[in-house]
């Protein structure tokens, strides 16, 4: 079995959904997901937006080889990092919603202070 499971996937799928979760995030500024994987985006997205404060070509590389959509890139630098310019962290809130209608999976939204 290649990689290691987490979040009932393997690593490969993990990164990918990881990498269209985090896009979704901020091209949109909220989802609603499950909880469990709205902690994992957290980490990512907090991440993120703490490279792209820093507004250097290194930066971006490293944003532009995660995140999937080019313009979504731009956002993050142009809009949503500047807004964040003082703050250490602390950048999204997750709000718990409930379960979900079908298989009772613990439901959070996901969203940009």
């Amino acid at each position: 079995m290649p990689g290691t499971r987490k979040l009932g996937r393997t690593s490969d799928h993990r990164t990918a959904m990881l990498r269209g979760l985090v896009t979704f995030l901020f091209e949109n500024g909220k989802i609603e997901t499950t909880v469990t994987r709205a902690k994992e985006v957290r980490a990512v997205a907090e991440k993120y937006i703490t490279v792209a404060k820093d507004d250097t070509l290194a930066a971006k590389r490293q944003v532009m080889a995660f995140v999937t959509k080019e313009d979504v890139v731009v956002k993050l630098f142009k809009e949503i990092a500047p807004k964040y310019s003082s703050q250490n962290g602390g950048y999204t809130r997750i709000t718990k919603i409930g379960p979900r209608r079908g298989d009772a999976a613990e439901m959070a939204i996901i969203e940009l202070l």
